[in-house]
């Protein structure tokens, strides 16, 4: 509860801030004279996104032979997403999703692997594009060397996440640390440890599934920069496409940062930042950013109507 308090406080104080930082009449205007057609279709974008991640997922779920349909594997992530962006909970949308699964498939260590290896995939994709992006940015902007730090971290970040994935699937690191559970305390998490560690190599050879959920995670990139392109154009604001490509991965890097309540805040902050080193306006950036945010929270809704309509769920977020 008071980490969670500690992070809405950091949220209200970012946005705070960044409205004693804009001109608030101009940003109003570019509020009052957006496109309405245009953010549905920057809504209907960001549903696409979504749709994409439960097809993506049930590509690493059919791989562990587990009978979850793509209808469940969407009811799943839409409840998921609506606890991880609209509930101050300690409950993580992946938790969700692998409990969803597990409930309907009554396997437990398969439901949370397949979840697992659906969200390093994800996150393979992501920093791939920010160490390029970083990359990208530094070489070609024209004040470029105030990136340099963040290139830096993007690189120091993505090597790290290598090595973690490494080490997961690494067969000689778990042999080493089964003694683990030969110790009389953790004994009877033996046979767990051990389903664990099956249901995790089973995607030590399952490369066309992999791929396929790596090239679906790319794809979900560019899907989430057109949504962020889409409502910039609803403002009627003139930004370069390529702008979002560069800055898109590198303001979600930002945002692995846990310190506010969904990344609001944070993300409004980069996003100023970023584009205000191509010229854009800090109103129009912030405005943009914002508006992108609700539509994450709106498409987020539909999730807490199906947790409504299936109550089962609530023992896993009590």
């Amino acid at each position: 509860m008071v980490w969670n308090l500690l992070k809405v406080g950091v949220t209200l104080g970012i946005i705070a801030f960044l409205l004693t930082q804009v001109n608030l009449a101009a940003m109003a205007q570019y509020l009052a004279r957006a496109d309405f057609a245009l953010l549905l279709v920057a809504f209907a974008l960001y549903f696409l996104a979504i749709t994409l991640g439960a097809v993506k997922w049930q590509v690493v779920v059919r791989a562990q032979n587990l009978a979850g349909s793509f209808g469940d594997l969407l009811t799943f992530s839409l409840v998921g997403l609506f606890f991880g962006n609209l509930l101050p909970s300690n409950v993580g949308g992946d938790v969700v999703r692998a409990y969803g699964l597990m409930r309907a498939t009554g396997r437990a260590e398969a439901a949370a692997m397949s979840v697992l290896v659906d969200r390093l995939m994800g996150l393979a994709a992501f920093f791939g594009a920010a160490v390029v992006m970083a990359t990208l940015a530094t070489v070609t902007l024209a004040r470029g060397s105030e990136l340099e730090q963040i290139e830096m971290a993007t690189v120091v970040v993505a090597a790290l996440f290598l090595c973690f994935a490494a080490l997961l699937f690494s067969r000689r690191v778990s042999r080493r640390v089964q003694w683990i559970f030969g110790r009389a305390p953790l004994r009877r998490l033996e046979p767990m440890a051990q389903r664990v560690f099956n249901a995790l190599q089973v995607y030590r050879h399952s490369y066309g599934a992999l791929a396929a959920n790596l090239a679906l995670s790319v794809c979900i990139v560019v899907v989430t920069t057109f949504v962020w392109y889409t409502v910039a154009r609803a403002l009627g604001a003139e930004i370069s496409l390529f702008y979002f490509f560069l800055f898109n991965p590198l303001i979600a890097f930002v945002l692995l940062i846990p310190i506010s309540f969904n990344g609001l805040g944070p993300k409004e902050a980069t996003a100023v930042f970023f584009f205000g080193l191509v010229g854009v306006p800090g109103e129009v950036a912030l405005s943009v950013s914002l508006i992108f945010h609700l539509l994450v929270v709106l498409s987020s809704l539909p999730g807490g109507v199906l947790w409504w309509r299936e109550r089962a769920l609530a023992p896993a977020l009590e």
